[in-house]
């Protein structure tokens, strides 16, 4: 550690920005992984509880969302390239391995790391996703296919743009969603003019290495899940053990919707501290 403050880091020709807090020298750093569709803000709450409990925090503003990388096509957006980007990070922070916790598609990444750079990775923890392998047996076990009816639509050409790009009509989605309304008026800003790379997170599915996704983990996991969720059913959860071959925990919020680093931050943070800690 140089003590020296990241405010981003190149992986070829792109350029991410990163929010580093907590004490430059800690012994433990937490790496924090937005979701969809929002930036590292969105771990703002989260972040200072854990800064003050003694750990650093790198938060990134993943690919699609850092203005300085945003490729274009779907094949740039790839499960395996945002793998890539979160391990270049931790390799850039001089940390030499992180405790990663990932929320909405933050926690694919995060799952996808620990399972393939485990030297990487101390802990892990899926805040509102499980295993992205979990996560699809769950469409085979309950009613999750119908909860992801947005995830085939948006593989749709130009449509969820036109739908999305709109700051009135984003933040009115993101309401309904159960986000409140600073979060979801501050995100639909965010990204307004600049959901392409977002929504390409999703059309990169398809394309992403047979299997890549099905690699269990082998790091001490935690998963966070809110049982008022609209996007992610229990039936998906309760698969997760399958693909943990390491201590696991689910903790359940009860009465929380998807939002939960923002919705439920003392919580979160207290079973994050926990977790790094055991």
């Amino acid at each position: 550690m140089t003590g020296e403050r990241m405010t981003g880091f190149t992986r070829g020709a792109l350029r991410f920005d990163v929010v580093d807090g907590g004490p430059a020298d800690a012994d433990e750093t937490v790496l924090l992984l937005h979701g969809f569709p929002q930036t590292s803000a969105s771990w703002g709450p989260v972040a200072q509880r854990l800064q003050a409990a003694g750990l650093r925090t790198l938060a990134p503003d993943q690919r699609g969302y850092s203005p300085g990388a945003r490729p274009a096509g779907r094949a740039a957006y790839r499960v395996e390239h945002l793998v890539d980007d979160a391990a270049a990070l931790v390799s850039a922070s001089g940390a030499g391995s992180v405790h990663v916790v990932g929320h909405d598609w933050g926690a694919v990444v995060a799952w996808a790391l620990a399972a393939h750079r485990p030297e990487l990775v101390r802990t892990v923890t899926g805040v509102s996703v499980p295993h992205p392998a979990a996560f699809l047996r769950g469409f085979l076990h309950g009613p999750q296919l119908l909860h992801s009816w947005y995830m085939g639509a948006f593989q749709l050409p130009w449509l969820p743009e036109l739908l999305l790009s709109d700051e009135a009509r984003m933040t009115a989605v993101l309401r309904r969603s159960g986000a409140g309304a600073e979060a979801a008026r501050r995100d639909a800003a965010a990204l307004a003019g600049a959901i392409t790379g977002p929504i390409n997170w999703y059309r990169a599915l398809p394309l992403a290495s047979p299997g890549y996704t099905r690699r269990p983990v082998q790091r001490p996991s935690l998963q966070v899940w809110s049982d008022g969720d609209g996007f992610i059913t229990r039936a998906a959860i309760d698969q997760n053990p399958r693909f943990v071959l390491a201590p696991y925990r689910l903790e359940v919020l009860p009465g929380v919707s998807h939002w939960i680093p923002e919705e439920a931050p003392d919580r979160l943070a207290e079973l994050v501290r926990a977790h790094v800690g055991a």
